[in-house]
């Protein structure tokens, strides 16, 4: 009577595993093939807003070089609508045109949740530069446009980015 027992027991773990792979749900580690690059601590005035990470797969800086992925682990609450309306602050600040960024915000208002203290948000881009957000270890959507995750990067990456001391930091510079 025991090996049914075995049988039907591997049989229902292997189907619990097939359907939990054809459902969507992520179950791999979107960092496992990626090295930590810095990590920075973003602090305004006298607020900790959040701890970042930057990632990618030879732990060294390098810009274009893709995959990467930059983790965010929040330090205080914000909604989702004040996460967008920084994101297009900061893309005007590094001149990336309207009609260009217009078009993510749609996407971006149907992806970020509003976040709570211990919250992590996480986006890898690819090497073929399509995008995917991760929050606390969940699949919360994808972008395909390829000038998406540059441009999203570049808030913490660009030489001219709102907070250079992060992005040294973020790039392995300690500066």
């Amino acid at each position: 009577m025991t090996p049914y027992i075995i049988k039907f027991s591997t049989y229902r773990l292997l189907i619990v595993l097939i359907t939990l792979i054809f459902s969507g749900v992520t179950m791999a580690n979107p960092l496992i093939d990626l090295k930590k690059v810095g990590e920075a601590k973003l602090k305004v005035l006298f607020w900790d807003v959040y701890n970042s990470t930057l990632y990618n797969q030879t732990g060294e800086y390098l810009e274009g070089q893709f995959p990467q992925a930059l983790e965010i682990d929040y330090l205080r609450d914000i909604d989702a609508k004040d996460l967008i309306e920084r994101t297009v602050d900061e893309w005007k600040k590094l001149d990336i045109e309207q009609i260009t960024y217009e078009r993510w915000i749609p996407l971006l208002s149907d992806i970020f949740p509003d976040i709570k203290k211990g919250d992590t948000l996480l986006l890898r881009v690819n090497d073929n530069l399509h995008s995917e957000f991760f929050f606390n270890g969940q699949t919360l959507g994808r972008i395909s446009d390829s000038n998406f995750g540059k441009s999203f990067l570049r808030i913490w990456l660009d030489i001219n980015c709102s907070y250079p001391k992060v992005r040294n930091q973020l790039i392995g510079l300690k500066k």
